[in-house]
């Protein structure tokens, strides 16, 4: 069963110069039909499961409030009183937007207007158009608008910075825009998405834009910023944040170097490639990297030339204990949430305007947000190291977020972490 909703005749009513809210306005109408849609469509559904014999036994009469309008409800009952309504529950009286809710959480899911549309008529045998849908999910754009203005904290351990690609219309014409993300890691150990950002192409100028926004919105200090290999990138960073070491991602640079390799050496290249960053050392690093050069140089000098540009970025990893450095060498914390973001737009070729996709990955990022409930691996251990490293930075970060009293094990991470420097 299919019921039609007679948006003409409140179209009519506006028209007409009648109110859009009260108890006798337009809206009012509107969401009375819509509502009593779904409740017909439910009482059909309960019906249809129902062994006994059951059936429809008329209708009860209630007054319900919405934001919008006022309206008398017929609530459908069925003769065995076993039907509990669940758009409007028996004792409600106020409307929980809960289509919209529906619509919402199918769209973060990546869902297309059309594929909700079909959600929607099989759920509540109501037809919703590709524009009515359009319309709800516009709601998202002011709680975006203010979550991309939010208050930061003043400071981050790690920062991880990186873009991510799509087609998006402008001027008649789709054309390449990078969308930026930054990810952080509070002093509590879990990560955070501080921003979204839109460009048609991924530079370090707009890089110190981003940058500078985060400082405008409280970020004082950040320790480690972990970045791909972007010409400029420490620069940018460091023009914003002059005390942030910059490391950037060894995975990036492995894949940016065997591109200049033959197909037929590539494997055992970068075979003999991590014994430079798989090395205990810095020192080590750089024998085992003249090693290599040694070896391939004259065949591939490139590699080698970019490898020497980058190494004080490159190496930065080495001065810090396993904990850290397993979190700061490569990106792949970012990369893990736009692998999120191409699930979220893999049924999508390309976005009608900017909006349309930083709603949806806005909502892809509240969604993998609620599954970051708990600090990264050891992170009562890594907190303990940075603390010693950047002696001083993180004292009024710790004290509002753990107060030492009452974290032992910290202090106790804390002094046997100095006593281990001391010893080397």
């Amino acid at each position: 069963m299919k019921i039609e909703i007679d948006v003409e005749q409140f179209a009519k009513d506006i028209k007409a110069g009648k109110s859009i809210g009260g108890s006798d306005g337009a809206l009012g109408s509107l969401i009375k039909q819509l509502t009593e849609a779904a409740l017909a469509a439910e009482i059909d559904s309960h019906l249809s499961q129902d062994l006994e014999k059951n059936r429809k036994n008329g209708y009860s009469s209630k007054t319900m409030k919405s934001d919008h309008a006022s309206f008398e409800l017929d609530v459908p009952r069925d003769r065995n009183g076993s039907f509990e309504p669940e758009i409007v529950k028996k004792n409600q009286t106020s409307m929980t937007g809960e289509i919209e809710e529906k619509i919402l959480s199918l769209f973060a899911l990546g869902n297309s207007y059309s594929q909700i549309a079909k959600h929607i008529e099989d759920f509540y045998c109501v037809g919703f158009s590709k524009a009515t849908i359009s319309a709800v999910t516009d709601k998202i754009i002011p709680m975006l608008q203010e979550w991309k203005t939010r208050p930061l904290e003043a400071v981050y351990p790690f920062i991880f910075l990186d873009a991510i690609h799509y087609k998006v219309k402008e001027d008649g014409r789709y054309i390449s825009k990078a969308f930026y993300t930054v990810l952080g890691v509070r002093v509590d150990g879990k990560k955070e998405i501080l921003g979204l950002y839109l460009n048609e192409s991924e530079g370090a100028k707009f890089w110190l834009q981003v940058l500078t926004d985060l400082q405008n919105r409280g970020v004082k200090d950040i320790l480690i910023a972990s970045v791909d290999g972007l010409k400029g990138f420490p620069e940018a960073i460091n023009s914003v944040f002059p005390d942030t070491q910059v490391q950037l991602c060894v995975v990036h640079q492995i894949r940016n170097s065997l591109k200049y390799v033959g197909s037929a050496y590539q494997k055992q290249f970068a075979k003999e490639l991590k014994a430079v960053y798989q090395a205990f050392s810095k020192e080590e690093a750089e024998f085992e990297l003249d090693k290599l050069e040694e070896k391939w140089g004259k065949k591939y000098p490139i590699v080698f030339t970019s490898w020497r540009n980058k190494w004080d970025n490159l190496s930065v990893y080495f001065q810090y204990q396993e904990d850290i450095r397993r979190v700061i060498y490569t990106t792949n914390i970012i990369e893990s949430v736009h692998r999120q973001f191409r699930t979220l737009t893999k049924t999508k070729g390309a976005f009608p305007n900017d909006d349309s996709l930083l709603k949806l990955l806005y909502m892809g990022i509240q969604n993998a947000q609620k599954k970051w409930t708990m600090p990264i691996r050891n992170w009562s251990l890594t907190i303990s190291q940075l603390a010693i490293h950047f002696e001083g930075r993180l004292d009024d970060a710790l004290d509002l977020c753990y107060n030492f009293r009452n974290y032992p094990m910290l202090t106790q991470n804390l002094e046997h972490y100095r006593r281990y420097l001391k010893e080397q």
